[in-house]
C-alpha cells in the first residue's frame, strides 16, 4: 500500500495546507500502518520552467534529433507520471496564491500532463481515491465581498476530477490570515469554527481513502 503525497506551500513552518494533509496522512498511515508515503514538494523542489515547452516539444521531432532538455523533460514527466499511478492514494496539499492556483503545482501538472497514460486520452489514474486539502487566507464564499475572486479550488476540482478522473473529496480551509492579519480580527471565531470543521474533513477524508483503497484490493 502507497499514498503519493505533494505539497505546494511556500511556508513550510507555517503551513496551514500542510498541517491539514498531516491529518489526512495520519489517518491512512492509522489504517496502513505497513504503508509508504511518496512525497513530493514542488515549493522547495520546482519544476523547471522550461520543462513544459521541452516536453511539448519534444512530440514533434524524432527521438534521435531531441535536445538534452527535451530528453530531461520528457523522464520527468515520467517519473511524475510513475508516482501518481504507482499509488493506491493521492493527496495534494495546494494553497491559494494572489486569487489564482500556485505556480509551483500549475507548472507540475502541465509537465505531468505530457505523460501519454494521464494526458487528455489517458486513462491511468480513473477512479484513484484522492484528497485535495486548499487554504485560503481571506473568505470568498458566495455573499463575501471578494465571493469569486478563488480562480483555484474550481480549476483544481477540474483538473484532478474531471480530467483525471480522481475519485477526489476536498478539505479547503477559509480564513488563515485571521490572527495575522489585523484587518481581519473582526473574523476570529468565524476562523476558528472554519479550522475545526477543516480538520475533521481531513481526518474524515483520510479514514475514506484508506477504506476505498482497501475495498478495491
Amino acid at each position: 500500500m502507497s499514498l503519493f503525497r505533494l505539497d505546494a506551500s511556500i511556508l513550510p513552518a507555517s503551513s496551514a495546507s500542510r498541517s491539514l494533509a498531516d491529518l489526512v496522512e495520519a489517518e491512512w498511515s492509522a489504517s496502513h500502518p505497513d504503508s509508504t508515503v511518496t512525497r513530493r514538494d514542488v515549493a522547495a523542489d520546482p519544476v523547471p520552467a522550461t520543462a513544459w515547452t521541452d516536453a511539448v516539444t519534444s512530440g514533434f521531432v524524432e527521438a534521435a534529433q531531441r535536445t538534452e532538455g527535451q530528453n530531461r523533460a520528457r523522464a520527468l514527466a515520467t517519473r511524475f507520471a510513475d508516482e501518481l499511478i504507482d499509488a493506491d492514494a493521492l493527496l495534494f496539499a495546494v494553497p491559494l496564491y494572489n486569487y489564482g492556483v500556485s505556480q509551483h503545482f500549475k507548472t507540475w501538472f502541465d509537465l505531468a500532463y505530457t505523460d501519454e497514460r494521464i494526458s487528455p486520452t489517458g486513462t491511468a489514474l480513473q477512479g484513484k481515491p484522492a484528497t485535495l486539502v486548499t487554504v485560503l487566507g481571506g473568505n470568498y464564499a458566495p455573499g463575501t465581498p471578494k465571493d469569486g475572486w478563488d480562480h483555484s479550488t474550481g480549476w483544481l476540482r477540474r483538473v484532478l476530477a474531471d480530467v483525471w478522473g480522481l475519485d477526489l473529496r476536498v478539505v479547503q480551509r477559509p480564513f488563515t490570515l485571521v490572527g495575522v492579519n489585523p484587518a481581519l480580527d473582526a473574523f476570529a471565531d468565524t476562523a476558528r469554527e472554519l479550522k475545526e470543521n477543516a480538520e475533521s474533513d481531513a481526518r474524515t477524508y483520510g479514514r475514506e481513502i484508506a477504506a476505498l483503497r482497501g475495498n478495491v484490493a
